[in-house]
């Protein structure tokens, strides 16, 4: 072979090296898509995502709206990884409507879609993988109105007008006192937008205009922690009962505290160590459920240093989150 044929064939291998050779070698993607990056939730859900990354050899992108009513934003997010021809996309849609004509696109690119923690209108996904919500505000409904004796006057305040997931504890948590308590009167309900000074805010309005009121449900972290924050800036910590969503560090506290009565809790890090591991699943040839149900937990003072229950409340976060 002359010198020229065999430069020619070097740089052949090379190409198909750094082309070829490169696709075949690289990891899978997967874009893990939360309704917003600020949220406690959501960072355990972060390093749940990223620990079944290394279990399963995938390359976990992470990319959120900063605002859980940032929709458009959302929408953005998922169209680029679409674009970009991820493996694999894990949301946790904002809005129920929003991200239908984007989930179109990717079931015409054949990109397989988990929808984690709350869920869309659209049929174009492979698998949905939730905490069941419903039954969770029932939870929170008996655990409330026991709490009270099964009379009294309460308030909720809700997450954000569009978002599944809390809807569906809010109608939970309604039909509960509205079948099984008739001595138990809901008398306010404001929408906190998923912000936690905007919970504080709501939370202070329907304080003051019931100033007779027994009880609050909050249906998520961030309602939890205006909450309590505006129950604590009152004197009013421990003079209500109170059952939030949820668990942060803060709100473990005040529950130990005596702001809150009990937490429901779900479990963030094997949501999103499960919704990735479908996705590994699907490309791997296998075929995962339609739909699969996490059960949320009712966590009082007494069950925190419980085994079951201080691992669910403690992942290890720092671990996964580098």
């Amino acid at each position: 072979m002359s010198k020229s044929s065999r430069v020619a064939l070097c740089a052949i291998l090379v190409i198909v090296a750094a082309t070829g050779g490169c696709d075949r070698s690289r990891k899978k993607q997967i874009a893990v898509i939360p309704k917003a990056v600020s949220s406690i939730f959501y960072e355990s859900v972060h390093a749940g995502a990223n620990a079944a990354g290394e279990e399963y050899d995938l390359d976990i992108i992470w990319n959120g709206a900063p605002s859980e009513t940032d929709y458009s934003r959302q929408i953005q997010i998922v169209d680029s990884m679409i674009a970009r021809h991820v493996d694999g996309l894990a949301i946790a849609a904002s809005e129920h409507n929003a991200l239908n004509q984007s989930l179109d696109r990717a079931a015409a690119e054949k990109i397989p879609v988990t929808i984690f923690d709350s869920g869309v209108e659209s049929k174009n996904y492979m698998t949905f993988i939730a905490t069941d919500n419903v039954e969770a505000g029932r939870m929170a409904a008996r655990k409330l109105c026991s709490l009270l004796g099964g009379k009294g006057k309460i308030a909720i305040v809700l997450h954000a007008p569009g978002s599944t997931s809390t809807t569906d504890r809010e109608n939970g948590f309604k039909e509960v006192v509205a079948r099984d308590y008739p001595g138990v009167q809901i008398v306010a309900e404001q929408y906190s937008g998923g912000d936690r000074s905007k919970a504080l805010g709501v939370t202070e309005d329907m304080l003051t205009a019931n100033p007779d009121l027994n009880g609050i449900f909050a249906s998520s972290e961030p309602c939890a922690v205006g909450a309590s924050q505006a129950l604590k800036s009152r004197g009013l910590a421990g003079k209500l009962k109170v059952v939030g969503f949820d668990a942060s560090e803060g709100m473990i506290q005040d529950l130990k505290d005596g702001v809150f009565d009990a937490l429901v809790v779900q479990d963030p890090f094997k949501m999103g160590h499960d919704a990735v591991r479908t996705l590994a699943d699907k490309l791997a040839g296998k075929t995962p459920a339609k739909k699969i149900d996490m059960k949320a937990v009712v966590v009082t003072k007494a069950d925190l240093e419980t085994p079951e229950i201080h691992a669910l409340l403690y992942p290890d976060l720092k671990r996964y989150l580098k």
